[in-house]
């Protein structure tokens, strides 16, 4: 995969699952393996084997193969592999950028941004989407016509906890079902994954800078979205903890209204050029416009 840091540095990493997964969606029984893969019986039983305290030994190769650096976490004994992948990052480690005017990216990950057309469409590799398809909510769907569409790719490195990305008053979670397919960039080559894996949102409602949507997606072997505060409305201030995903790539998507924000042009310029930009959670996001 190919991504920039906020430096310009360029990287192109193919991993062992990066090559299997190229192979898999390459052919038709490969594809169809996959279609399998993506149910949820199957997520599920991965999270019971990585809840259960036998999966707790692979905890210091896999921290070791993805180069994730213990001590910036708690200092605690894990009693599962789960446990270990919902650590909690030690405080001071995440700066949150404080400026009212500004969205954070709530989770740590590689960005894109896309154009939101003013009939409600973008594109995400060759895989087309609507704000309607995602939110399934026709009404909702029109705050968010010509707006931005932030993408933020999580991989197994990642902290995969997640902040609310702005203060404001968030709604009751919504909860959409389905599939649950990788979100691997691979994928969205051959299907829109983002409006049939499952998700849950809400709208956050800003005095500044509109009305915000933040989602999260499940994928593969990810079956479960822990949201703190999914009922009723309440106000929530940046940086504040939203939730968690168990283990796998997970995806979070921020939709912002037509001329309320502004993305950094580096993101940009690098969505428009085929790179995914890292990220890291706290950082400045978007800009009032």
């Amino acid at each position: 995969m190919k991504y920039r840091d906020r430096k310009g540095n360029e990287y192109d990493q193919t991993t062992g699952q990066d090559e299997l997964l190229a192979k898999a969606y390459g052919s038709v029984i490969g594809r169809g393996i996959m279609k399998c893969l993506a149910l949820p019986l199957f997520s599920w039983a991965s999270r019971f084997f990585l809840n259960s305290r036998f999966s707790s030994a692979f905890v210091l190769r896999f921290a070791e193969r993805n180069d994730i650096d213990i001590f910036d976490y708690e200092n605690k004994m894990y009693n599962s592999f789960n446990d270990f992948f919902i650590r909690r990052i030690k405080p001071g480690r995440r700066r949150i950028d404080s400026g009212r005017d500004i969205i954070v990216s709530p989770s740590d990950g590689k960005v894109s941004a896309y154009e939101i057309t003013n009939s409600g469409v973008f594109v995400v590799k060759n895989s087309v989407y609507t704000v309607e398809s995602l939110l399934r909510d026709t009404k909702l769907a029109k705050r968010f016509l010509g707006g931005t569409a932030f993408i933020i790719r999580l991989t197994p490195d990642d902290y995969h906890r997640y902040c609310y990305c702005t203060d404001g008053i968030k709604s009751h979670d919504r909860e959409i079902k389905g599939v649950l397919r990788t979100v691997n960039p691979i994928a969205n080559k051959y299907s829109p994954v983002y409006k049939e894996n499952s998700r849950e949102y809400c709208l956050i409602r800003t005095d500044n800078i509109g009305d915000v949507i933040q989602m999260e997606v499940g994928a593969m072997f990810v079956g479960k979205i822990s949201n703190l505060h999914p009922y009723g409305r309440r106000l929530v201030r940046k940086g504040e903890e939203k939730g968690y995903f168990e283990f796998g790539g997970s995806t979070i998507i921020l939709l912002t209204e037509k001329d309320k924000v502004t993305a950094p042009e580096d993101i940009l310029r690098n969505t428009r050029e085929g790179f995914e930009t890292k990220i890291l959670q706290g950082e400045t996001l978007a800009k009032r416009a």
